[in-house]
């Protein structure tokens, strides 16, 4: 993908680069990281795109989106972990379409924001299967983003596999 991993280093760094895991995937790293007795927070902790949250928002990438976006995730990460299905799930994410859409919030017709979730399971990423969350967590989920984030009006769940899809958006 052209966008991950985007800019490359200066040639002339002052030091030498040292990569001692950069030919082991995210498992071996991992098992590595228990190894040592590193936090499970730092050990298990989900991959980030490099170029972080603008390819989880399609379209124009805006101050306001980004916060809504941010909010969104932050309920989602919430509710996975209190789950305890941080540690089950190879990455567990938001995206923030371009795209608006019709719903009744109150007694008032709403024109907002659909918030996507993606939540896969994987050894390595080079595949991913669709995390089957329980229906209960994704009521929970979804009625705490559209009650907590007045710009989003409608939650869906992507059941697609890698391949054909990739674990990003973008």
């Amino acid at each position: 993908k052209s966008h991950h991993n985007v800019g490359g280093l200066p040639e002339k760094m002052g030091f030498q680069l040292v990569e001692p895991l950069r030919l082991l995937f995210k498992d071996e790293v991992r098992a590595i990281g228990e190894e040592l007795g590193l936090p499970e927070r730092i050990v298990w902790r989900q991959p980030f795109p490099g170029p972080g949250l603008a390819i989880r928002i399609i379209g124009e990438i805006t101050r306001e989106r980004v916060d809504i976006l941010q909010r969104a995730d932050a309920i989602l990460q919430d509710e996975i972990k209190k789950a305890g299905l941080y540690r089950e799930l190879w990455q567990c994410f938001c995206i923030l379409p371009v795209i608006r859409s019709v719903g009744v919030q109150g007694d008032e017709r709403t024109y907002a924001y659909p918030i996507v979730i993606r939540a896969v399971t994987s050894d390595d990423a080079m595949t991913a299967d669709w995390a089957r969350l329980p229906y209960d967590l994704l009521e929970r989920i979804s009625n705490r983003i559209i009650n907590e984030v007045p710009e989003v009006n409608r939650v869906v769940y992507d059941i697609s596999s890698k391949p054909p899809s990739t674990i990003e958006w973008e």
